[in-house]
Parts: structure tokens; C-alpha cells; sequence
């Protein structure tokens, strides 16, 4: 191997370990602080639960809004602006945030802040790396971010919890600040769009990638691959956020005890990054068809199992595990379904107009579970439809996959 080759491998795993080091802070500060910083806002303000994720419900809505328009940005050549400016903002609101006396104000903060997310986290991270190696050589890279963001929620829950003790949540959103701040710094000096593959000699000009990007999306909306993939994506995100934001009170309602839920939960994370570790070292040549295939078919059976009346410790503590892993490897599946089953280009396109849906469900998601709950204030519904809906979205994903198998990538 020429040194020139060691040396590109290099630059990219360096990039690679950037944009997931950068991801555990963007995850950090926007995600997972924020459920720990509005329980303190909620002594000291008076709000109530419904005013305080109402505001994260809009921003969400809005991240699905921006979500087609961010990934075509960086398409074209955009994403340092895109990263930079969306982690200075974000620094900027957090800031904000930290004077709210009005719940109107802090509407319009969390909106924004919700907002970002479409620009500063995974789909534009992945973005980033598959402008700079090409979609079809993004693999490696994508499972290092990944690799990295598993421990965004293991770095900043306690962070944040240490901060708010210490000094106080407007004190700590100072701090997120300045994290985000660096993050800016970071993106500016690691994103460097002269050496993006698609600048390369034999690729032609600006404006023919963006007029062969423009029919590849064209294309893309007429192919069936593309609406069975953006259905089952859409299903896995309503699915996800459902057990994410309701996962604490289904298990207390099957009368575990808090400690033991507290515990089951905290196995989510370690698996996730096992899962990654795994597909890494020993499933390089497995296309991202088959593991998403064969991941999405364990759902149905890790839900359907919390129907049983009775459940141990050991056995929640194992369908955590099982859905920890299973759901850390379809991260990666999902950042790459597109240049495998669809088009080796117009990735950030592609991707944001699937990402819109799935956002839209993420958001409506944990409403439409608590609306389930109220028919019989009983969390046995609820599970029934995630099972319902987890055989949905392996039957949609399996679909997709024998479909893409006939069908050539749109060029």
C-alpha cells in the first residue's frame, strides 16, 4: 500500500473520529441534557409537563421541515456553513435559554433549538463523510461516528446532572454552550470541501452534478425501493420513539422496581455500542440489506415478550440488550440504505426527504402512545401496537430489500 493511500485512510478515520466525537457533544447538549434541564425548569418556573415538551414536539416538526433543504445544502457543497453556523446558533440559544422568565420565549428557543437538530446531528454528519469518501465508501466511517455518538447520553446525562447540582441549570446551559461553541471550531477546521470525492477530476462540473442529483431524486420519487424504504423508516422511527419516551413508565407499570428499571434501561447504550463493535470487526461484507433485514425481524419478538404478565429482572435486562444491539446496528443500516439500494449520489437529497416523515413520526410518536395508555390506563395496548407495528416495518424493510435486488442503482 503507497504512503499517499495510508495517508488519505488516515485523513478520513481522522474525520470519521471528529464528526462522532462532535456528535456525542451535539447529541449531548440538544438531546439528552435537555429532559434533565426542563425538570429543573419545572421546579423553579411552575410549567407543566404538557408546556415544556409541547415546545420539543414544534421543534421537531420543524427539523422534519428543514431536514430535504439541509441535506440538499450539503449536496452541494455547503455542510462547513451548514455545521458551523448550526453549532454557533445552537451555542447562541443555549445562551438565551439560560435568562428565560416567559414560556413564550422559551417556546421559541426550544423551536429553534429543535430546529437544529436537522442540521448538527447524524444525517448531517453522515452527509458530510459520504461528500467526502463517496456513499458507496462511507461504510467504515459511518460505524466510527456511530461508534462514538453511543456515548453521547453516557458523557452528558451525568455532566449535565453535575452541573445543575453544582451550580444550576442556567448556569450549566452556559457550559452546553461552550461545547457547542468548540464543536463550531472543530467543524471549521476538519470539513474541507476541496478534498470531497465529488471533487474529483471525473465527475464533471458543479452544475452537471447538481442537474444529474436533480434527476436522481426525480427518479427516486418514481421508484417503489424508495417509498417502501421511506414507509418502513418512517414506521421504525414511530416505533423507536415510543419505546424511547415511554420506556420508563412501561416498565414501572409491569410493577419492576425503580432501581431494577433504572438499571435495565442503562443496558440500551452498552449494546448499541457492542452491536457497532460487532458489524465492525466481523460482518464487513454483509450488505446493509441483509443486516437491516435480519436486526428489524428481532423487534416484533423483543415486544411482543413485555405482553407477558410476569417479567424478571434478568429477562428485561436481556430484551434490552437484544433491542440495544439489534437498534445500534440499524443506525448504520439506515445511513446506508440509500447509496446501496438506491443511488450512489444525491445522498444529503435522498436522505432528507426520507428524514422528513421519520421526524414528523418521531415527534407524534410518544403522543399517540399516551392517547393508547388512556383507553384503559394500561401499557398492554401500547405494546400490542408496537408489535403490530414492528412486523409492519420488518415486512416494508424485507420488501425493499428483494425489491432494490432487481431493480439497478438510479445513476
Amino acid at each position: 500500500m503507497s504512503k499517499e493511500v495510508v495517508s488519505t485512510t488516515a485523513q478520513t478515520h481522522g474525520f470519521a473520529s471528529f464528526l462522532g466525537i462532535a456528535q456525542i457533544c451535539s447529541y449531548g447538549t440538544i438531546y439528552y441534557a435537555f429532559p434533565l434541564i426542563i425538570v429543573a425548569m419545572q421546579r423553579e418556573l411552575g410549567w407543566s409537563k404538557t408546556d415544556v415538551y409541547s415546545a420539543l414536539t414544534i421543534g421537531l416538526l420543524l427539523a422534519a421541515a428543514l431536514a430535504y433543504p439541509v441535506g440538499l445544502a450539503i449536496d452541494r457543497g455547503f455542510g462547513k456553513r451548514v455545521m458551523v453556523w448550526g453549532s454557533l446558533i445552537a451555542a447562541v440559544l443555549f445562551i438565551a435559554w439560560s435568562f428565560v422568565q416567559s414560556l413564550f420565549i422559551f417556546y421559541l428557543i426550544a423551536a429553534a433549538m429543535g430546529a437544529l437538530q436537522a442540521a448538527i446531528l447524524y444525517e448531517s454528519a453522515f452527509a458530510l463523510l459520504a461528500r467526502r469518501v463517496g456513499p458507496q465508501n462511507s461504510r467504515a466511517g459511518i460505524t466510527t461516528i456511530t461508534l462514538w455518538a453511543g456515548f453521547a447520553s453516557t458523557v452528558f446525562i451525568p455532566l449535565e446532572q453535575f452541573l445543575i447540582d453544582g451550580w444550576g441549570w442556567r448556569a450549566s446551559l452556559w457550559v452546553l454552550a461552550f461545547v457547542n461553541i468548540a464543536c463550531a471550531a472543530g467543524y471549521f477546521y476538519w470539513v474541507k470541501p476541496e478534498l470531497d470525492a465529488v471533487n474529483s477530476a471525473h465527475q464533471g462540473s458543479k452544475a452537471d452534478n447538481i442537474a444529474r442529483d436533480k434527476n436522481i431524486v426525480h427518479e427516486a420519487l418514481h421508484s417503489a425501493v424508495f417509498w417502501l424504504l421511506l414507509i418502513a423508516l418512517t414506521t421504525y422511527s414511530m416505533v423507536f420513539s415510543v419505546f424511547t419516551f415511554h420506556m420508563y413508565p412501561m416498565l414501572l407499570d409491569k410493577q419492576l422496581p425503580t432501581n431494577e428499571v433504572v438499571w435495565a434501561i442503562s443496558i440500551i447504550g452498552p449494546a448499541q455500542v457492542l452491536g457497532r463493535i460487532i458489524i465492525s470487526r466481523f460482518a464487513t461484507r454483509v450488505s446493509m440489506r441483509t443486516l437491516g433485514s435480519v436486526m428489524l425481524s428481532v423487534f416484533p419478538f423483543v415486544f411482543a415478550t413485555f405482553l407477558l404478565d410476569s417479567l424478571s429482572f434478568q429477562l428485561v435486562a436481556a430484551l434490552f440488550g437484544i433491542y440495544g444491539l439489534a437498534n445500534g446496528v440499524f443506525t448504520i443500516v439506515r445511513a446506508q440504505v440509500v447509496p446501496e439500494m438506491l443511488s450512489a449520489h444525491a445522498y444529503g437529497a435522498l436522505n432528507g426527504l426520507i428524514t422528513v416523515p421519520t421526524i414528523i413520526a418521531r415527534a407524534i410518536g410518544p403522543v399517540v402512545a399516551a392517547w393508547l395508555w388512556a383507553i384503559d390506563a394500561s401499557y398492554d395496548i401500547v405494546f400490542v401496537f408496537q408489535v403490530g407495528a414492528a412486523v409492519l416495518l420488518a415486512a416494508l424493510f424485507w420488501a425493499a430489500n428483494l425489491v432494490s435486488r432487481r431493480k439497478p442503482l438510479v445513476q
